[in-house]
Parts: C-alpha cells; sequence; structure tokens
C-alpha cells in the first residue's frame, strides 16, 4: 500500500460494519483514516507509516477455526494500537492472555465500571466511576497478556478495559465509536472516541 500523505491511522477491518464507523468517527476527530484487511503485513503497515491502528471488532470468536488474525509483528513496531471487542480479544490472545467462552454475553447498553484504586490512560475523565457503553460480545478476556493491566469492569466481561502504557496498546471491550440515545445526554461515548482517537493518534 502507499505510504499516506497525511497522518494516518489504519483502521484494520475484521469482518463486520464497525470498522466503517470506526474510519467515520476518528474522522469526525480531525484525523485522516485508512480501512485496511486484516491480512496486511507488518512491512505494509511500516511502509504505510501510520500514527496508530485500530483494530476494530468483528462477528468472529477467537475460537473459532479459521477466525481473523493479526501478523503479530505488527505489535512490536511501536505504533500506538487500540483493539475494540474481537480486536481488543485478540490483542489479549495474541500477546500471552486468554479469552474465555462466555457465559451470557452482552448485547446492548450495559454499565461499566472503574476497577478500583486502577488508573486509566484511556478512560475519559467524563465516564466517573460508571457509564453506559454499548456491547456486543460473547467472549470475554479473562487474563492478562504480561505488562498489562485491567482497568474496567462490566458484569460480564471482568477486564472490560486492558493497557499497557509502555508498549502504546490498549483494549477496550466496549464500541465507543456507537452513539446511544443515553449518550447523547451524556456526551459519554463522543468523549471516549475523542479520547480514544486521541491516544491511538498521540499528541
Amino acid at each position: 500500500m502507499s505510504r499516506p500523505a497525511q497522518p494516518t491511522i489504519l483502521v484494520v477491518d475484521f469482518g463486520a460494519q464497525y470498522a466503517q464507523l470506526i474510519a467515520r468517527r476518528v474522522r469526525e476527530a480531525q484525523v485522516y483514516s485508512e480501512i485496511v484487511p486484516h491480512s496486511i503485513s507488518a512491512k505494509q503497515v511500516r511502509d504505510a507509516n501510520p500514527i496508530g491502528i485500530i483494530l476494530s471488532g468483528g462477528p468472529a470468536s477467537v475460537h473459532v477455526e479459521g477466525a481473523p488474525l493479526l501478523d503479530v509483528a505488527i505489535y512490536d513496531l511501536g505504533i500506538p494500537i487500540l483493539g475494540i471487542c474481537y480486536g481488543a480479544q485478540l490483542i489479549a490472545q495474541q500477546l500471552g492472555g486468554t479469552v474465555s467462552r462466555g457465559g451470557r454475553g452482552e448485547y446492548g447498553r450495559t454499565t461499566i465500571t472503574r476497577s478500583p484504586g486502577g488508573t486509566s490512560s484511556i478512560l475519559p475523565s467524563s465516564f466517573g466511576e460508571r457509564a453506559s457503553v454499548w456491547m456486543s460480545h460473547f467472549d470475554a478476556v479473562s487474563v492478562l497478556p504480561p505488562g498489562f493491566v485491567a482497568t474496567a469492569s462490566t458484569p460480564d466481561a471482568p477486564m472490560a478495559v486492558i493497557e499497557n502504557d509502555d508498549r502504546r496498546i490498549w483494549g477496550v471491550q466496549y464500541h465507543p465509536e456507537v452513539v446511544t440515545a443515553s449518550a447523547v445526554k451524556t456526551s459519554s461515548s463522543d468523549s471516549s472516541t475523542n479520547s480514544s482517537v486521541r491516544h491511538v493518534r498521540g499528541p
């Protein structure tokens, strides 16, 4: 792929409608975005020279045979990475954590709670201790990859936000790109999206 002519965030598509919406939200935050297939190689990413990468959600489970994967060398490029839903689970699995098959799963609006005593670099301050977010998952991260911390949870996702600030890799089980009626009233979804983009974009 050709080198972007302007600072660009790559949105890696894992096969759902979410990639288009994520790319739109990134552009609304005044950052150019480009959707790329999950088959993109580390060399192609390095040649593209993005300022950040977002791994989209997707309809698959990481446990399904043939589930879409990411070139693991991409994690070592030093480019900020944010995984959303399936993308967060893939980060956990590929970097040495565990993703467990869910019980009930969570679909629709869910309350996310900050971990007691934890400090998050990615959750916006407007979240407070609890916030309403949009979930669409069955599996969930159950064991953190080495070097990561969990900074928020939901009733069925004990590690709903995972962070490794040293490697600049973050994962959120919820969908910050989805705006619900409740989020419009509280601005929580909008601030979450902007916070996520700022992290991936950098200063």
